[in-house]
């Protein structure tokens, strides 16, 4: 998206706006949020279909029986949209943001291996 806007920015001066670094992180931050709230209706169906939930012991408090079955891979959605809101917005010819990117999504899927 930034290479789009450095591209457009040559005919239409307003498009110099994007180079500020606040705008994009916002612009991120809103793109995350709006891909989690159109992915996550979708994301936990999926769970619910392949059983992929919240295992309980009946050894702990019998409140928490009802919560059995409960997806529990939120951490998922919000990787995915972190990660597609970074790769939209963010130069991605800084190594800073690859090593960022990497390291978050290594984390999380060393995360989503515990669970499974």
């Amino acid at each position: 998206m930034l290479t789009l806007t450095e591209y457009l920015a040559r005919f239409y001066s307003g498009f110099h706006v994007f180079q500020y670094l606040t705008l994009r992180g916002i612009l991120a931050a809103v793109t995350a949020l709006a891909l989690a709230l159109f992915i996550g209706p979708t994301m936990i169906a999926l769970l619910n279909r392949y059983q992929i939930g919240q295992q309980v012991r009946t050894d702990g408090p019998q409140s928490h029986l009802q919560k059995s079955g409960t997806p529990t891979m939120g951490g998922g959605l919000i990787l995915v949209a972190m990660g597609l809101g970074t790769v939209l917005w963010a130069d991605l010819s800084s190594r800073f943001v690859w090593i960022l990117l990497t390291t978050t999504l290594g984390f999380g899927l060393v995360g989503s291996t515990t669970i499974i």
